[in-house]
């Protein structure tokens, strides 16, 4: 083995222009579909990142049947167990406890429906990134019983820091939840269905409004190591009481983008697929070429003695060499691009820019640094190395040695 290890390396340098050749197509290969798809992975990640920090966060704990009936009925008192869990999880950064219902807002003439989240304005600042949002005013205190109103709901009822806002709703039981509240802020959020409706007011006073005292709908989990997320949800859900409580990641909170990231996959894969098979043929031809000039070789060392399964064996170690070059020089290329297209990722502007931050996503296009995607790709180019290989075995076990001597 050591031996044809040796012959196919020497074999690959004896003609080198032909192994440049063949090498810088399967370079190309693996460059170009590691590219592609390291954008279309960062495109994702960016996505999830957005609407995840926007708002749900990566995990949450509730009241079982909380989800399907989003219902403040539905809100618990947390067990110290539960707390525990949470405080003891060095994977948890910290955890938001939020009281969300519905209310009716109205001012002057005006109504309109609203998300009321009473919430600790400082942690939803970690998650939700509040601080840059404000563009008026300023956060009430903890025991405060001010509000932070959206730009949307502000624009609506022509309110400015200082005005009132009325709620009324339905608490905890069928308790009347209505009272008057001052503004002491105004927060823009580039997605428009928080933006129009989104009421934001300190947890304490969200519990007295609705008459329920030291109750949550929710308790958010930020997690600084998304890719430890399957990891965290399977151990919490071993210590969780799962018939009391209920534990949903992001993609059952926000089924509506993971379908979304389905669909642009899809047809992500089939882009790929094609380049695959542009891929193909062009290692296929590489190879066709390869063992057309060297029909001869191969006659000469059959009449020698050489037998067919080790000549093959040979041919395999060649390519499967060439591959493996191919694929670090292809990975060693791609990843500084990659790198800087992380750092500085495509902008986007004008009407593309604005179409993309009606949705709540940033307008950039970055590329992922998962070497998952580069180590998969070239896996991949080096299976299509190997099935191209099998053209050049077939003609080895067809070959007549006299007749190929002749060419």
């Amino acid at each position: 083995m050591k031996m044809i290890f040796k012959m196919a390396w020497r074999n690959i340098w004896r003609n080198k222009r032909r192994s440049i050749i063949t090498i810088s197509s399967i370079f190309f290969a693996v460059f170009f579909a590691v590219f592609a798809r390291s954008f279309q992975i960062g495109v994702y990640n960016k996505m999830i990142a957005n609407m995840v920090g926007m708002y749900t966060g990566y995990l949450q704990i509730h009241q079982n049947g909380f989800w399907e009936e989003q219902s403040i009925d539905n809100s618990f008192i947390p067990d110290q167990s539960v707390l525990d869990l949470l405080h003891d999880n060095k994977d948890i950064t910290d955890f938001n406890e939020r009281l969300e219902s519905f209310a009716l807002t109205a001012s002057d003439n005006l109504t309109k429906g609203a998300i009321i989240m009473g919430v600790n304005l400082e942690k939803e600042d970690g998650l939700m990134d509040l601080s840059p949002k404000l563009i008026s005013g300023e956060f009430p205190a903890h025991t405060s019983s001010s509000l932070l109103i959206s730009e949307g709901l502000a624009s609506y009822y022509n309110m400015s820091v200082g005005d009132s806002l009325i709620l009324l709703g339905q608490g905890y039981h069928g308790a009347s939840a209505n009272g008057i509240f001052p503004v002491s802020g105004i927060l823009k959020f580039p997605m428009p269905n928080l933006n129009d409706r989104l009421v934001l007011m300190p947890i304490l006073a969200a519990q007295e409004l609705y008459a329920a005292p030291e109750r949550l709908t929710s308790l958010v989990l930020q997690i600084d190591k998304p890719e430890k997320l399957n990891k965290l949800k399977k151990y919490i859900s071993k210590k969780l009481d799962l018939e009391k409580y209920e534990l949903l990641d992001w993609k059952g909170l926000l089924p509506e983008l993971v379908q979304t990231i389905q669909a642009d996959n899809a047809g992500g894969v089939i882009i790929i697929g094609v380049l695959y098979m542009i891929i193909s043929f062009g290692i296929l031809g590489t190879l066709l070429m390869m063992t057309a000039e060297r029909m001869r070789e191969f006659g000469i060392l059959i009449s020698i003695g050489m037998r067919k399964s080790k000549l093959i064996l040979t041919l395999i170690m060649e390519s499967l060499f060439m591959g493996i070059l191919a694929s670090i020089i292809g990975i060693s290329v791609v990843s500084p691009v990659r790198y800087y297209f992380n750092r500085n990722p495509i902008r986007l502007e004008d009407q593309a820019a604005e179409s993309i931050e009606a949705f709540g996503f940033e307008p950039v296009i970055p590329a992922s640094l998962d070497m998952d995607i580069a180590m998969n790709h070239a896996g991949i180019v080096l299976l299509i190395v190997l099935i191209c290989t099998i053209y050049p075995i077939v003609t080895i076990l067809r070959l007549k040695p006299v007749k190929a001597m002749r060419t």
